[in-house]
């Protein structure tokens, strides 16, 4: 990304997450990260930008940054030219491409800083590791400075006022008796018993639902369950996006275009508008046969989410360790080590050995 000079020494500096402060690591100056003057986080109207994305309306991360991409799994990062990285830190691969011009984007207006610094994310995969049995040696290479690296991941945030028409049945339980014939002590014996019916009405009505904030990732280079299982993320403290919070760090580009980002926040919505249809109708069952969505004052903003990643390879497969890096949550791939089991299974078998031999002495 952008490169900043330590006003003491004329050193590159980087962000610290310790301070929340651009830091130089040779004469430890701080400096706070400014904004310009009433500076905020504002979403942007989703129709506008979605127009085919108008390139008026693109812009870039940053004025110095360089893009590299990833042969192997496609990923494309945005650094500072110093900071080219030679290994993919998505899937462990050798970056054999050229650094390029980065292609306009619709820039980032919003994100959370690290918070979470290398050395506490090295301490909580160690701690990670730990209950992992039988992990094989390659996987302690993600437990070394050397083997996490700190990017920023690519998210859509969408707010929207929903006003949706539906269709559906209500059902009201009642009771009728009914007398049934049992075998009792040998005998047969009539008696009566109430049986639960239900009563089905046709119903249409309106719902109204109002969302904010619905998030969705924009990259597609990490499992989507254990980047769900990050979450929560506090979204309700992100600052205007400033280049400065990304030197020392890389940037994913988003994998995800506005619309499709779009197409998959109102598959989150559905569940909670089928909810309050449900609700609507009322009685003690619900069916809902359609629902019709009007979506209103559709907003969004691209917010650049931290975390620490460490990826290896394991017999030809690629394994991901991410970390929040704002709660040090970490979610984790892992194979097994077939010699490790097979040594334990084997001491195992010679501990029963043993004592089957002294037993018999």
């Amino acid at each position: 990304m952008e490169r900043f000079k330590c006003p003491g020494c004329a050193a590159d500096v980087q962000f610290d997450p310790a301070s929340g402060a651009l830091k130089c690591s040779y004469c430890g100056t701080v400096q706070k990260v400014s904004h310009p003057v009433n500076s905020a986080v504002r979403e942007l109207p989703f129709e506008e930008f979605a127009r085919n994305e108008d390139p008026s309306r693109l812009g870039a991360m940053s004025q110095t940054a360089v893009e590299v991409a990833c042969s192997s799994c496609g990923s494309r990062l945005e650094c500072n030219p110093d900071e080219l990285t030679a290994t993919c830190p998505f899937c462990a691969a050798g970056i054999v491409t050229q650094p390029k011009v980065p292609d306009p984007l619709i820039a980032p207006n919003a994100l959370l800083p690290f918070k979470v610094s290398k050395d506490q994310a090295v301490v909580s995969v160690r701690s990670w590791l730990s209950s992992r049995w039988f992990a094989p040696d390659a996987l302690k290479k993600v437990a070394r400075p050397e083997g996490v690296h700190g990017v920023y991941l690519p998210f859509w945030t969408f707010d929207a006022r929903c006003e949706s028409e539906y269709e559906g049945e209500r059902g009201d339980y009642y009771y009728e008796t009914r007398t049934v014939t049992r075998m009792v002590n040998g005998r047969q014996v009539h008696q009566q018993e109430q049986v639960r019916r239900t009563a089905w009405t046709a119903v249409r009505g309106r719902v109204h639902n109002v969302f904010d904030d619905v998030l969705v990732a924009a990259t597609r280079s990490i499992n989507r369950k254990r980047l769900n299982d990050l979450d929560p993320w506090d979204l309700e403290t992100v600052v205007p996006y400033e280049p400065a919070y990304l030197a020392g760090f890389k940037a994913q580009r988003y994998q995800l275009d506005l619309q499709a980002g779009f197409d998959e926040a109102r598959q989150l919505m559905s569940p909670e508008i089928h909810y309050a249809a449900c609700q609507d109708i009322g009685g003690d069952e619900q069916r809902v046969h359609d629902i019709r969505t009007r979506y209103d004052g559709v907003a969004f903003k691209h917010v650049l989410l931290p975390v620490w990643i460490g990826a290896y390879r394991f017999r030809g497969e690629v394994f991901q360790v991410i970390i929040n890096a704002r709660t040090g949550e970490v979610q984790g791939e892992r194979p097994y080590s077939a010699a490790k089991i097979a040594l334990l299974v084997a001491a195992i078998l010679l501990a029963l050995l043993l004592a089957a031999l002294t037993a018999d002495s």
